[in-house]
C-alpha cells in the first residue's frame, strides 16, 4: 500500500474483534424443518379446503412484462357477476374480491370468468350440519368423493397455432412499408380533414 503527496496517513483497522460482528446461520436446517411441520399442521387444520385462495390471472405491467401472466389481487365485480357468483358468497368460497380493479379488455374478463366457472364447477361445499344442508351444499355420495387441494394453474399466455404453409398474400406483405404508411396517415389525418372541410365549404359557396 503506497502513500503519495501530502495526504493523511491511513489508519487501517485490521485487528477488530470481528467474531462478535459476524452473522451466522447455523439454524437454517432447523428452520427449514420447522416451516415444513408448520405447513403440515396448518394443512391438517384446514381440512378439505384449498391451501391457497383463488386469484385472477392478470398481465404484468409495462411492455416488458405484459407478455407474462401472473396472479392478481382479486376478481372484479364484473367478472363475479358474469360467472354467477355473489360478492359475499365469493368470500366464503375462497375467492378473493378486489372492488378497485377494472376490466380493460374483453379477453382478460372472459379469461377470468372461465377461471371462476371452472373453480366453482370443481368445488365441493361441505355442509356445516350434515343433517341440515343449505342450498348449494354437497349431499350424499359427493361428501365421500376424493378431494384435491391443488390450485387452478394459470393459463398459457401464448395462443399456439398449428404449423401451416405461408400464403402468397403473407409472402408479398411488406410489414415495414405498412407501418410507415399507417404512421404517415395518422400524422396527416388532421390536415386532410381540414383541407377536405375547406374544399366542401368552397363548393357550397359556389352553389350559392
Amino acid at each position: 500500500m503506497g502513500f503519495a503527496h501530502n495526504n493523511v496517513l491511513h489508519k487501517n483497522h485490521f485487528r477488530k474483534d470481528w467474531q462478535r460482528r459476524v452473522r451466522t446461520w447455523f439454524d437454517q436446517p432447523g428452520r427449514k424443518q420447522r416451516r415444513r411441520t408448520a405447513r403440515r399442521s396448518k394443512a391438517s387444520l384446514l381440512g378439505a379446503r384449498p391451501l391457497k385462495l383463488l386469484r385472477p390471472a392478470v398481465r404484468g405491467q409495462t411492455i416488458r412484462y405484459s407478455s407474462k401472466i401472473r396472479e392478481g389481487r382479486g376478481f372484479t365485480l364484473t367478472e363475479l357477476k358474469a360467472a354467477g357468483v355473489g360478492r359475499k358468497k365469493a368470500l366464503g368460497l375462497g375467492i378473493v374480491v378486489d372492488h378497485r380493479r377494472r376490466n380493460l379488455s374483453e379477453e382478460g374478463r372472459d379469461l377470468n370468468v372461465a377461471r371462476l366457472k371452472e373453480y366453482v364447477e370443481r368445488l365441493l361445499v361441505f355442509p356445516r350440519k350434515a343433517s341440515k344442508p343449505k342450498k348449494g351444499d354437497c349431499t350424499g355420495d359427493d361428501l365421500k368423493a376424493e378431494t384435491t387441494r391443488t390450485q387452478l394453474v394459470l393459463p398459457d399466455p401464448y395462443v399456439h397455432e398449428k404449423p401451416r404453409k405461408i400464403t402468397d398474400e403473407e409472402r408479398n406483405f411488406k410489414a415495414y412499408r405498412a407501418l410507415r404508411d399507417g404512421r404517415a396517415q395518422a400524422r396527416h389525418e388532421g390536415k386532410r380533414k381540414a383541407r377536405q372541410a375547406k374544399k366542401d365549404e368552397e363548393e357550397a359557396n359556389k352553389k350559392k
